[in-house]
């Protein structure tokens, strides 16, 4: 289940993972854009995020995970931490 730095590839589903870097962006609004680019992608799609480790990553994650998305969170280099998204719905 804990992958590092790479989504599960099924191989015959879209899974393709697209990325957004919020890192030095302020809260709420590394939160909005995140939700925002969930709702681009398919149900089951994987998403990554990089951001500022600290308060974003609790927020974020902690706000996905309330609405029912799974988040891996691997730790980057200079502060800042990668989440990889599983979009839940269907």
């Amino acid at each position: 289940m804990g992958t590092d730095t790479q989504a599960p590839d099924s191989g015959d589903q879209q899974t393709a993972r697209q990325t957004l870097d919020l890192r030095g962006t302020a809260c709420p609004v590394n939160f909005i854009r995140t939700r925002l680019a969930l709702e681009a992608i398919q149900p089951g799609a994987w998403l990554q995020v990089d951001l500022d480790a600290g308060e974003p990553e609790r927020l974020v994650g902690e706000g996905l995970r309330q609405a029912g998305h799974q988040v891996e969170i691997t730790s980057l280099e200079d502060g800042a931490v990668r989440l990889l998204i599983c979009r839940h719905g269907g």
